[in-house]
């Protein structure tokens, strides 16, 4: 399964895509889409759809999953990545995908092993586990521990409901 991993962001999306070839993860290519903050707002937001558009087109994905909004401080802020949050969903959902969306605490775990790591810890996780030559750009490090993120998650929950089908005879 080719998995698009998006840390949204009103300044700066972070992408990252992976194939999971069962138990293997695989990094196909990870960046960031940046916005200029005097711009207005709709225009920003409509770069960041264009540009993930044109990469779920490009990398064809069966999967999308978007970090999501943490508390922020200033409201602003935090309404602001919601935008760009929003944006990122409906670019997975208007190209037909599932789009699937986890906490940076569930991230950070499935990536780490521990909910409270420290960014740099997912940067190096991120490079260790998708054997990457240096350590990738810090949203779309973020971005691709989405992705490894749903890979872990997705493959769990196939087996989950495998079982309760086999359980109830149904398989």
């Amino acid at each position: 399964m080719r998995i698009l991993g998006i840390d949204p962001g009103s300044k700066a999306t972070g992408y990252g895509f992976i194939d999971q070839q069962g138990n293997r993860l695989i990094h196909l290519d990870n960046g960031t889409i940046f916005t200029r903050s005097q711009d207005a707002l709709a225009e920003r937001l409509q770069l960041i759809y264009l540009g993930l558009c044109e990469l779920i087109e490009r990398f064809q994905p069966q999967a999308v999953a978007v970090e999501q909004v943490f508390l922020a401080r200033n409201p602003a802020s935090a309404l602001k990545l919601g935008h760009a949050r929003g944006v990122a969903l409906l670019a997975g959902i208007n190209a037909g995908l599932p789009v699937a969306e986890y906490s940076a605490l569930q991230v950070k775990s499935a990536v780490v092993g521990y909910g409270r790591a420290g960014k740099n810890q997912v940067q190096q996780m991120t490079k260790t586990l998708l054997n990457l030559p240096e350590i990738a750009q810090e949203d779309a490090a973020d971005a691709l521990a989405v992705a490894i993120c749903h890979a872990h998650s997705h493959h769990l929950d196939a087996r989950t409901q495998a079982a309760q089908l086999k359980g109830k005879g149904l398989s």
